[in-house]
């Protein structure tokens, strides 16, 4: 892409519906609904912006190598992350959940979580638990897993699991409890530190566009 040119990083769903609203603030539509098409690469009603759609956890590299300009991820993306070489101007609040310990339902947390103790954690998110756990005092064995967290207690593979709880619904169906809170978590506008500089003009009338929602909320 050339620097009269800009490319936005977005995943699908919850983020990308609740974007929707920002980008029409800032004078962008999308040409096409990522839910309804294949295409990893969509044009908007401008000439020189498109979007790239990639999974969550794959916006902020994006962002961080300049394949895309700028993005949205979550702020339990981008503490996984790092955010190395990246500007995080905004928290936007959407899609707004919590990092949350869950557990079996008759699960005595509280003893099991004393310092000193030793805890088996599924999680997508080993950072966040990682460090959540060494202030406690508490050693964990991290066992990362992609999906289906709510599965893990269930069979014995591990005491809790750290994850993002929204309704907590899931949880429940699955006989589940959240036991402790770690962080909130919305999602946030991530720049590239060169992009920034190189295409400010381009860039900076959408951050304060985005900027005024967030602000009128």
């Amino acid at each position: 892409m050339t620097d009269t040119a800009l490319t936005i990083a977005l995943s699908k769903g919850r983020i990308f519906e609740e974007t929707l609203p920002l980008l029409a603030a800032a004078g962008i539509v999308p040409a096409e609904d990522p839910e309804k098409s294949r295409k990893l690469i969509i044009d908007t009603n401008h000439a020189n912006i498109r979007l790239v759609i990639v999974r969550a956890t794959d916006v902020p590299t994006y962002v961080q190598y300049g394949a895309a300009d700028f993005g949205i991820a979550g702020k339990d993306v981008l503490i996984e992350h790092g955010g190395d070489g990246l500007y995080q101007p905004l928290d936007l609040q959407i899609a707004k959940c919590r990092m949350m310990v869950a557990v079996r339902k008759g699960f005595d947390y509280a003893a099991a979580s004393q310092p000193g103790s030793r805890l088996r954690i599924a999680t997508k998110y080993p950072g966040i638990a990682a460090e959540h756990f060494a202030a406690k005092g508490v050693h964990v064995d991290l066992i990362k897993l992609y999906g289906s967290m709510e599965l893990a207690p269930l069979v014995g593979l591990s005491d809790a699991i750290v994850d993002l709880v929204s309704t907590g619904n899931t949880l429940k169906a699955n006989n589940l409890e959240a036991v402790e809170h770690i962080i909130d978590i919305s999602s946030r506008l991530v720049v590239n530190k060169a992009a920034l500089k190189t295409k400010h003009t381009l860039i900076e009338p959408i951050i304060q566009a985005f900027a005024g929602v967030v602000q009128a909320e």
